[in-house]
């Protein structure tokens, strides 16, 4: 696998712009060696004639972000994704976190069991979820996911502690009880 091929993917993923250094502890390659996959990476995409996506730069931070030539459609799908009904797993991801944020994606994954990548960015767009940065004393800390006071403000609440039953199902327990009671159950073999 290519240094270039691993950048494109975490660019992909990230809701977020990704610093040289970020890139570098991820993948494990020097910070030269990510500059110059970076530049191989915008030339490729550069040259295609029809690309869908560049890579935009401010400072030392990067970001994959579509070509500003489909910017009108781009702009009228977002409206449509962002007024529209949220998907189930949408609001599983969205009740997780207003009774367990903030919390790391990797938390949140763990206790949906699936990549929420796609339906963080979803939330984020919509002005649902929103990050908190690492601590000061360690930037490499994973950023948090909460609830934004949009979320508050369309419940009617003031807090999240004002969510139903808020107490008992923030606990580890209720809540891995509430996630195995909502899976799909599996029927039982049939008796020969």
């Amino acid at each position: 696998m290519s240094v270039k091929s691993e950048i494109e993917s975490l660019l992909f993923v990230s809701s977020r712009p990704l610093s040289v250094k970020r890139l570098s502890d991820v993948t494990g390659h020097s910070k030269d060696e990510v500059k110059k996959a970076l530049e191989a990476l915008t030339a490729e995409l550069d040259a295609r004639a029809e690309s869908g996506f560049i890579v935009m730069r401010s400072g030392d931070e990067v970001q994959l972000a579509t070509s500003p030539d489909h910017a009108a459609m781009v702009k009228d799908f977002l409206k449509d994704e962002s007024f529209g009904e949220l998907t189930r797993p949408a609001l599983e991801t969205l009740t997780i976190i207003g009774y367990r944020g903030p919390l790391t994606k990797a938390e949140l994954e763990q206790i949906r069991g699936v990549n929420c990548s796609l339906i963080l960015r979803n939330l984020m767009i919509r002005g649902l979820v929103e990050t908190e940065g690492g601590k000061a004393d360690d930037p490499t800390a994973p950023a948090l996911y909460r609830a934004t006071f949009d979320f508050l403000r369309y419940l009617g609440i003031r807090e999240t502690a004002e969510l139903p039953d808020y107490e008992h199902l923030r606990s580890d327990e209720n809540l891995q009880k509430l996630i195995e009671s909502q899976q799909p159950q599996t029927p039982a073999p049939a008796a020969e």
